[in-house]
């Protein structure tokens, strides 16, 4: 059985304990805080990657994801092919005024578009100025921290596997063809054949 007021002597003994040390105070804006690789600022958008495939906005629990596009025609790669169309993406917004920052957009992304950037100093004086359109997304993109070091005893990474795989037979390929375009050396002239100068058989 517990000693009757042992709970209120120990909340006083961290009392004094802390009463006793140093106070720290962060110096912000003047000295930025180190913030965690992982930590969850904003969300920045790498267009190149984004195929608008609108996983992001459809998985959205908070519909704070807002994406145009259009569709463009590609012509033929090779003469007789088929045309195919592809969509431009045109327009990319998160409304950060009802983003809970849950990361399922990112984590759906199946063409890695979007990343946690640890940017925070993104406040509005208007709420509607929350929304932040693709310009802005993309330049959070270049504040990402650099993904983490791979272990060197883990496997190699089946897309980098793939990737050097095919770069090797490109190089491979391209040196025999290298070597099938060069002309093949002349053949040396033969030495012409002396005939041996005939000699008495009494002479041997």
């Amino acid at each position: 059985m517990p000693i009757p007021g042992s709970g209120l002597a120990k909340g006083l003994a961290v009392t004094l304990r802390t009463m006793t040390k140093r106070a720290h105070t962060a110096q912000y804006p003047e000295v930025q805080p180190e913030l965690p690789p992982r930590t969850r600022g904003v969300i920045g958008l790498f267009e190149e990657n984004c195929t608008v495939c609108m996983l992001c906005a459809r998985e959205c629990p908070d519909w704070c994801i807002y994406i145009d596009s259009h569709k463009e025609t590609v012509p033929a790669a090779a003469p007789g092919g088929r045309e195919r169309s592809r969509n431009v993406l045109d327009r990319f917004a998160i409304d950060f005024s009802l983003c809970m920052y849950c990361g399922i957009c990112i984590e759906v992304c199946p063409f890695d578009a979007l990343f946690w950037s640890p940017e925070f100093e993104y406040a509005e004086t208007d709420i509607l100025e929350l929304t932040h359109e693709r310009d802005k997304l993309r330049e959070w993109m270049w504040t990402v921290p650099a993904p983490p070091a791979l272990d060197p005893a883990a496997e190699e990474p089946k897309e980098i596997a793939a990737a050097r795989k095919a770069v090797e037979k490109a190089e491979a390929a391209a040196a025999a063809a290298a070597a099938a375009a060069e002309p093949a050396a002349p053949a040396e002239p033969a030495a012409p054949e002396t005939d041996a100068p005939n000699t008495p058989e009494g002479d041997a």
